[in-house]
């Protein structure tokens, strides 16, 4: 094996482990939106009754 061939290999397995930290990132962001929808989605169903009490408390008589 020559000494071009080594840096060939050593730029491949650079370029992988680069692309298996990106993935790994990628799954935790991913993981993170996830329970960050499941939050925003209680908190929604927590402040609904209150936003549409509120709203009907404050809407002006029509006509």
């Amino acid at each position: 094996m020559g000494k071009d061939m080594a840096w060939i290999y050593l730029a491949v397995g650079l370029g992988v482990a680069g692309l298996a930290v990106l993935g790994v990132l990628t799954a935790r962001v991913l993981s993170a939106v996830r329970g960050l929808d499941r939050e925003l989605d209680l908190a929604r169903r927590r402040l609904e009754p209150r936003l549409r009490a509120g709203i009907s408390a404050v809407r002006p008589p029509e006509g």
